[in-house]
């Protein structure tokens, strides 16, 4: 077998190929120094750069992926790039509110003047007015007292009506202070005529629970009837139409039955159509 000489010898024979052979090897060898050196020159140069754009000294890269140190991040001159908005704000035009249909009354809403009102206690639950544009305002159990607060009500929303008929007293007569009732029904009266040129009081009825309370609504009756003419105010004499007519209330002696409830409509509707009363 034939093997490699490492070198050409002038005394002895060696063939071309062997020649060329130890060439090349030498060659490779050769190339691969260069290529070890130009390795090591690359990792140099990737660990020291020089930032020759905004001239300051070299850094060391972060070849770890670790974070920047403090010095880095000063000298990179990072600037922040706000957004411009271009969102449009519509501008503020104040909305002018009017009522368009002022022109067609030359009478402020506050002071215009309403229906009839009819205002009083559970007596008056089933009552129906014939009368025109009359409202009813039934409050159970109410005495002359919360009468007095709800017309007070009224007055300060600068109400007005073409009549308001009071019907109250008979629930007053429980507290057994004649007085103070007669008392609070004159101011009951007086805020009426605020919101009302006619100011009516429907009169009480006869209920048949007890001689004190028959007894007291007779005095409230007979007060009424001299007092309100006194004071120009309306009066309605319902007592002669009920008294000695037990069929008229309901089996409770106070409330109104069917019939009883049609007589005081009747009484009421009158009072609202004609001026006497």
């Amino acid at each position: 077998m034939y093997s490699l000489a490492s070198s050409v010898s002038i005394e002895g024979f060696t063939c071309a190929k062997c020649i060329e052979v130890v060439r090349l090897t030498e060659k490779v060898a050769e190339l691969e120094a260069r290529i070890r050196t130009l390795v090591e020159d690359s990792k140099t140069a990737n660990v020291n750069v020089t930032n020759t754009v905004s001239g300051t000294p070299s850094v060391k890269r972060n070849t770890h992926g670790s974070v920047p140190t403090s010095e880095s991040r000063r000298l990179t001159n990072w600037v922040t790039v706000r957004r411009h908005s271009h969102i449009r704000h519509p501008n503020h035009v104040p909305v002018l509110i009017s009522n368009r249909f002022s022109p067609l009354s030359n009478t402020p809403a506050e002071t215009s003047v309403k229906g009839a009102l009819v205002i009083g206690d559970s007596i008056l639950r089933n009552v129906g007015i014939e009368a025109p544009a009359t409202i009813v305002d039934c409050i159970p159990g109410a005495r002359a007292s919360d009468i007095r607060s709800k017309l007070k009500v009224l007055a300060n929303a600068k109400r007005k009506f073409s009549k308001i008929v009071i019907h109250a007293g008979t629930n007053d007569t429980r507290l057994r202070q004649s007085e103070i009732t007669k008392d609070t029904i004159k101011e009951v009266c007086e805020i009426a005529k605020t919101m009302s040129d006619n100011v009516i009081c429907s009169g009480p009825l006869p209920a048949y629970r007890g001689d004190e309370t028959y007894s007291r609504l007779v005095s409230l009756h007979g007060w009424m009837s001299k007092g309100c003419p006194q004071h120009n105010v309306g009066f309605i004499d319902n007592w002669k139409h009920f008294w000695g007519r037990p069929d008229l209330l309901k089996r409770d002696g106070l409330h109104l039955s069917p019939e009883g409830s049609a007589i005081l409509s009747r009484n009421l509707t009158n009072s609202l159509t004609c001026d006497i009363v």
